[in-house]
């Protein structure tokens, strides 16, 4: 057997982080471990390292779990896609790269839940430390980081044209998200560099390659976490065909994302003693908040087509710059190969006496529908609608007791008592056919193709939000951290009850953040290690 010092679960968002600060000491041994493939052959390259790339990996079961949240008949009953990055990089490597930190009063919030050390004074330093943001540091930003945050380079027109709707509608406009306001509309910054997608694998993992006492081990799959007396000595892996065992000295890191960490909790014997005895697992600790608390952005798309065959989609009228596009993207790292597929948008307030914004409305300039077609037919632009405080909340539990198994996912959408998920969304239809209509979009506005003129009426939106929701894609809160009885984890990340066991990444969110989850989950991991470290955190913000 195998044995390191620290051995880390998911080579994702977080647990890229975490290789590199671990084994920046030469004395500490670290292994990482990832069950999809490694980044680095051509064509991993390719999809991953080229932006557009994303239309391609996004349905790809090579690079990508897949999951999908179950079937509801309150909310259209069928299933809801859920992707998941299956490789080095994890989800920063499938993802629409968008960099977004949330609003001071989400992690505010997670303070006031007993989320000690977690508030945005103590967050903002670990922010800061990873960022190299190209346009410089200032009191919110940093440089110097792994982490480039970097203004898109070649964003379509259309943009400007939904800024200046924006601003027609007093919605204003912003060119820093993540500063002293989120409100308004601005393009988002991405997390590329030179026109390319930095994962967390390049930002982090790439540069510590080399170290001897880092081992990377992919194509891996954890089957569970090894305890022993009330500790994390290790885990078990399956790789080509072969069970194997991983020691670890110190600490076991689950780092696997807010779907497999709960999930391999419970398949070590760490979760709902009922749920865990169902499945024939024996009982190591039963932790009943293990797979509760799931949370994610839930999400209305709407859909418009358009006279300008410029906008990305497939049509005889595109191929002139179609074909030419490899050519400006190779010697120019400009024109549609850059997208990230969502270029600009907006944080906006859909009601007032709001004490942040709700909504996040996303710009695609391609033509989509409900069934999110990889490479849009035809040309036109679409909105996402993005519910940013959930007050559903759904759960994960097991399919079985085999590690292969894909666990099932309950979102429970829209099932908040009071109804307001739905009705936050149902304004955000409004403000959105508002910002499409506004006089600065006449020129790309053409037919309102999804949801149509047939609906209008607030009961016949609420069906449409219900008969079609999706979600942006950003689960979070199944090992939530805190105090109370449903905590997974302590605020220093560990999960009650089990020494030598923590877990770092989205799960640990008590409540998901108002944006976008990546750049959170690298700040989670670089204020993880240094409490793994046991290093004094890093002084708060002024």
């Amino acid at each position: 057997m195998d044995t390191f010092d620290y051995v880390i679960v998911g080579a994702g968002s977080a647990g890229c982080v975490l290789a590199n600060r671990l084994s920046a000491d030469p004395a500490v041994t670290v292994a990482l471990i990832e069950a999809g493939p490694s980044d680095q052959s051509l064509l991993a390259k390719l999809l991953v390292n080229i932006p557009a790339g994303v239309f391609t990996t996004i349905g790809s079961p090579r690079y990508n779990w897949l999951y999908q949240y179950e079937p509801d008949p309150t909310v259209g009953g069928q299933p809801i896609f859920c992707p998941r990055g299956r490789i080095l990089g994890g989800s920063s490597a499938i993802n629409g790269m968008i960099y977004i930190r949330g609003h001071r009063r989400d992690y505010d919030g997670w303070a006031a839940q007993g989320a000690d050390g977690w508030s945005y004074r103590d967050v903002l330093p670990y922010f800061k430390k990873s960022e190299n943001r190209e346009d410089g540091a200032d009191a919110f930003h940093g440089t110097g980081g792994e982490l480039n945050v970097a203004r898109q380079r070649d964003p379509h027109p259309i943009s400007e044209a939904v800024l200046a709707a924006a601003e027609e509608l007093q919605l204003g406009r912003t060119t820093d998200f993540n500063g002293a306001e989120q409100d308004g509309f601005g393009y988002w910054d991405v997390t590329q560099r030179n026109g390319e997608r930095l994962s967390s694998a390049r930002a982090f993992l790439q540069p510590a390659a080399g170290r001897p006492n880092l081992t990377v081990v992919t194509g891996a799959l954890t089957r569970r976490v090894l305890i022993q007396n009330g500790r994390a000595t290790g885990v078990e892996i399956s790789r080509a065909g072969q069970v194997q065992t991983i020691g670890a000295t110190r600490e076991v890191i689950v780092a696997a994302g807010a779907i497999n960490s709960p999930q391999l909790l419970m398949l070590s014997g760490i979760g709902p003693a009922e749920e865990l005895k169902r499945h024939g697992i024996d009982v190591v600790l039963d932790l009943p908040g293990v797979g509760e608390n799931l949370q994610d952005h839930q999400d209305v798309l709407m859909c418009w087509s358009s006279p300008h065959h410029t906008l990305y989609g497939l049509s005889w009228r595109a191929l002139p710059w179609m074909l030419a596009s490899p050519f400006q993207y190779l010697f120019q790292r400009k024109g549609p190969w850059t997208t990230n597929t969502v270029e600009s948008g907006g944080f906006v307030r859909s009601r007032p006496g709001l004490e942040q914004p709700d909504l996040q409305i996303i710009l695609g300039p391609q033509y989509m529908n409900q069934r999110h077609r990889a490479i849009p037919h035809g040309h036109g632009f679409s909105f996402h609608i993005s519910l940013l405080q959930p007050r559903s909340r759904g759960r994960l539990c097991l399919a079985s007791a085999d590690p292969a198994a894909k666990p099932r996912l309950h979102g429970h959408f829209l099932s908040d008592p009071g109804g307001e998920d739905l009705e936050g969304l149902v304004r955000g239809v409004k403000i959105t056919r508002r910002l499409a209509q506004a006089p600065a979009m006449d020129a790309y506005r053409g037919e309102e193709t999804f949801p149509g003129p047939r609906v209008q009426t607030d009961d016949e939106i609420r069906q449409f939000t219900r008969d079609t929701l999706g979600t942006t894609f950003h689960p979070a809160g199944t090992c939530k951290m805190g105090r109370d009885r449903m905590a997974v984890v302590d605020p220093e990340l560990r999960v009650r009850g089990v020494a030598g066991l923590r877990v770092v990444d989205a799960s640990i969110m008590p409540n998901v953040i108002s944006g976008n989850t990546n750049g959170p989950v690298i700040m989670i991991a670089e204020k993880g290690a240094d409490m793994i470290l046991g290093r004094q955190a890093l002084a708060g913000a002024a």
